[in-house]
């Protein structure tokens, strides 16, 4: 299984920026996809997810109304467009998925992802 992300850089506050991830190797019907990130002497944590079905969503309070996730079942790729970017979403992205034991569920937790992409760098100049 390979999770490869991309479209990290580095943008203005105010910008912003389209990750990609394509995944392969698995079934990406069964998946939920989830958004991660983790910034220099920090824990990761979650950002955003979107069920197998991609038909609902759960996001973090602060990405709330700037980040959105989506999905394209036919190029096996979830998205995760993020606008109004401010330096404190500085970080390195990952993209993650979940088997799913419902297409309903968008998992927020760290611990229900068994597979991770490499990560890509997202910075936010002030």
């Amino acid at each position: 299984v390979q999770l490869q992300a991309s479209g990290g850089g580095l943008v203005q506050a105010g910008g912003s920026l389209r990750l990609s991830c394509t995944a392969s190797g698995l079934t990406f019907s069964r998946y939920c996809m989830g958004w991660f990130r983790q910034a220099p002497g920090k824990e990761r944590e979650f950002v955003t997810a979107i069920s197998s079905s991609g038909e609902f969503t759960n996001s973090v309070d602060f990405v709330k109304g700037r980040f959105t996730i989506s999905r394209d079942k036919d190029k096996k790729t979830v998205y995760l467009q993020m606008n109004n970017l401010e330096p404190e979403d500085s970080a390195v992205y990952y993209c993650a998925a979940a088997e799913s034991r419902s297409s309903h569920r968008a998992y927020t937790s760290i611990n229900s992802y068994r597979y991770w992409g490499q990560g890509t760098l997202v910075t936010v100049s002030s």
